[in-house]
């Protein structure tokens, strides 16, 4: 009797073994590894990197090369041997004169321009403002333009490109904002062809809170973090998310509107046109809405950091709305836990202002909703509020498309 395992199959050919990983993949993902440990690092040799990225000394070589030849990166002076002797090790890091990284990031009614080198030191700023609802799309252009034109260098070496993070949905394939509810003239614009035609450069644009995850990733408190998300909290709600050290896009830059998931059926109208968005009970609008009807002082102009002082003077019914906030807040969180489990939640926005006071009661809330597990317990960290994470993050997006690092 033949067994099922000793059978021939006369027309089966010989199989040639295929990679898991594509050539251009493990050259992507090894480039992103080299960018991460000199930004967690500061200065490494090439030995230090092959080491730390568990690539070899000719791969290493082979992705620093270009950067050097490009001149994002420059050799160091050599260091002296160790005690098994061999030759000096010369560090590498960011060179000062190296092509800079232009950055804009557009809100509802403002844009801020930078000037950012590859090391994330922002060199020069500027802002613009407009009415969100009234201005017409070829007057943000000019507003975009004229506050880039105030940072752009006028000698050294060419800026790489331009990096714009919107707040609003956008298709990063053709540089369009497809929509922006809170500031309606954005909605349609086609601003990445429109600042090349002006300026010259590559322009690449971002959603706002994918930018800032980058940001967090590189420069902020996300470096040497595996996975992440990365959460906006002020008159918007958005959250980027890094897994494994890639930040979370959909094709052509579509998913990411976390705050539009639903969170209460047939809750609150949100502004999207849907009803029940995490953001219709977890931003600004809302606080000052609850603050109003609670009449407490200062309601139309309530953040998070005035209705903790509030509470923690114990006016009446600050410290149950403060509560509430939080307990709004960590809703949203504890759902993306669930799912994903990224474990650390960075916050940026008005909420920071609520302190450690607020911190704290949106982990303890994070902590009554989500499934206990041991390699996995959610954590709550605020941003600095002048971390710049927004901005540098556009520059990491400009970087990561000249890296490759982007496909």
């Amino acid at each position: 009797m033949t067994s099922v395992d000793d059978r021939h199959d006369e027309s089966a050919e010989p199989r040639t073994g295929t990679a898991l990983i594509s050539p251009s993949l493990a050259g992507q993902v090894n480039r992103a590894r080299v960018l991460q440990s000199l930004y967690d690092l500061g200065p490494l040799s090439r030995s230090d990197l092959a080491r730390l990225t568990g690539a070899t000394r000719v791969m290493i070589g082979t992705i620093v090369q270009p950067m050097l030849d490009s001149g994002i990166l420059a050799e160091g002076k050599a260091r002296a041997s160790g005690a098994s002797g061999g030759k000096p090790a010369r560090p590498l890091w960011f060179s000062p004169s190296g092509p800079p990284i232009a950055a804009v990031h557009i809100m509802p009614g403002r844009i801020d321009a930078a000037l950012i080198g590859t090391a994330g030191d922002i060199r020069a700023t500027a802002s613009a403002e407009y009415a969100p609802h009234t201005d017409g799309p070829e007057m943000v252009v000019d507003h975009v333009v004229s506050s880039l034109r105030r940072v752009l260098p006028t000698d050294g070496a060419p800026p790489l490109g331009v990096g714009i993070a919107v707040g609003g949905m956008v298709n990063t394939d053709t540089g369009t904002i497809v929509k922006s509810s809170l500031a309606p003239v954005l909605t349609g614009l086609d601003l990445g062809p429109a600042v090349t035609a002006q300026i010259g450069l590559p322009v690449h644009l971002d959603h706002h809170p994918r930018a800032q995850a980058l940001g967090d990733r590189w420069f902020g408190q996300g470096r040497g973090v595996p996975s992440f998300a990365s959460i906006y909290l002020a008159d918007v709600l958005g959250v980027g998310l890094v897994l494994d050290g890639a930040v979370q896009r959909g094709g052509a830059g579509a998913g990411g509107e976390v705050g539009h998931t639903t969170v209460q059926l047939d809750g609150l109208p949100c502004h999207c046109g849907q009803r029940g968005c995490w953001e219709t009970i977890a931003t600004d609008r809302w606080l000052r809405e609850q603050a109003a009807r609670l009449a407490l002082p200062a309601a139309q102009t309530m953040t998070a950091g005035a209705l903790t002082r509030l509470a923690e003077r114990g006016h009446p019914g600050a410290a149950d709305l403060l509560d509430t906030y939080a307990r709004n807040i960590a809703l949203g969180i504890a759902n993306l836990q669930q799912v994903l489990a990224p474990g650390l939640y960075i916050l940026h926005g008005h909420t920071t202002g609520g302190g450690d006071t607020l911190r704290r009661a949106i982990e303890h809330h994070v902590h009554t909703r989500v499934l206990r597990h041991p390699g996995n317990t959610p954590r709550i960290v605020f941003a600095d509020p002048q971390d710049h994470a927004t901005l540098l993050g556009a520059a990491g997006i400009v970087l990561s498309h000249a890296l490759r690092l982007i496909p």
